[in-house]
């Protein structure tokens, strides 16, 4: 999928919607509204992994960019991969625009390939920082060192919870591909899940960012400590060429008809999003302020000195993403659906 990028008509673009609600006046409303106010930043993972870590250097520059400066209060909301930030977001947070945050990419699937009980389309979708490809990974220590081991050895994987990009794509290899895994869930994030597979408590672990893997754990690279065994993606990282997609590795159309569906939230690697139906100028605030962090030299920088990836995907990307995936056809979504089944775990 096409990658997207902030343009400087985009951003003019969100900046005349606030005008267009009543020019000054509502500026100055909206400036009010923010000023001196804390501003939640739900994160649906606990400390130390990836999601944390970008939602909090986006959390370090976007109160600036919103009128008023507010402040950017980070506040971890860990629990079933994240769906508890999602629930939060969508039907419990106060829809005035005081409350944004982040949560899985496979959240904009899950409502339709799992239980989750919101439409996603609703969300008040800012955009994400960046695309992304996630993998399989497992430790050095573990017999599971390629994709024909994956397949052949009995092998424990860790998962974050129903919905969460770890248990997706386990158990699509488990239940589509026929890798003889055992799932253990309910790790908190993915920070927690690695640390269960360098103590000897899982192999390892999918759905693992790349991003995460260059910043958090570059030793895996530099020092041969992990094992990859599949990209999840529609594109091959370079660095890790060798390693197979998992595209290339169906044998059926419909394997490849549940992957393509599944590979969706890739585009969407690091989303944040507000509640429904906050009101529509405080709406077009937060558009503007995430697009003008996106551009923002400082946010830039740090972004560089830690290595993580800065690829927008604007609002807009994100919505019409959605509409597309929720006009999916419905057999194809029941296979996927039965594919990424924990019944008989």
């Amino acid at each position: 999928m096409a990658r997207s990028t902030i343009t400087l008509r985009q951003s003019i673009g969100a900046v005349a919607a606030l005008l267009a609600f009543g020019g000054p006046a509502v500026a100055a409303g909206i400036e009010d509204f923010y000023k001196n106010r804390n501003v939640t930043l739900a994160i649906g993972y606990s400390v130390g992994g990836g999601y944390d870590a970008y939602a909090r250097l986006l959390g370090r520059y976007i109160g600036k960019h919103i009128p008023g400066n507010p402040s950017i209060i980070p506040e971890q909301m860990a629990g079933a991969g994240s769906l508890r930030a999602a629930n939060f977001i969508y039907s419990v947070a106060a829809k005035d625009g005081s409350v944004f945050g982040t949560f899985s990419r496979s959240m904009g699937i899950s409502p339709l390939v799992d239980k989750a009980e919101f439409d996603s389309r609703k969300f008040t979708w800012l955009g994400s920082v960046t695309d992304d490809n996630t993998i399989c990974v497992t430790s050095s220590a573990s017999p599971i060192r390629t994709w024909d081991d994956f397949l052949d050895k009995p092998s424990t994987f860790g998962g974050e919870g129903a919905g969460s990009d770890p248990d997706i794509w386990a158990l699509l290899y488990k239940n589509v591909f026929g890798a003889k895994l055992r799932l253990v869930s309910g790790y908190p994030g993915t920070n927690d899940t690695v640390l269960a597979m360098e103590r000897g408590e899982v192999d390892g672990l999918c759905g693992i960012s790349w991003s995460t893997v260059k910043t958090r754990h570059p030793e895996w690279l530099s020092n041969h400590t992990a094992n990859f065994i599949v990209q999840e993606a529609l594109q091959k990282e370079p660095e890790i060429a060798a390693v197979p997609l998992a595209t290339d590795l169906v044998k059926t159309p419909e394997q490849l008809q549940i992957i393509k569906l599944l590979l969706v939230s890739q585009a969407m690697a690091r989303p944040f999003a507000a509640p429904p139906d906050i009101p529509a100028e405080r709406k077009a605030a937060l558009l503007a302020a995430f697009d003008a962090t996106m551009k923002d030299a400082d946010f830039l920088a740090e972004a560089k000195k830690l290595s993580f990836d800065v690829r927008p995907v604007d609002a807009a990307a994100i919505d019409k993403m959605l509409a597309e995936v929720y006009a999916t056809p419905k057999d194809v979504i029941a296979r996927a659906t039965k594919a990424i089944s924990s019944e008989g775990q």
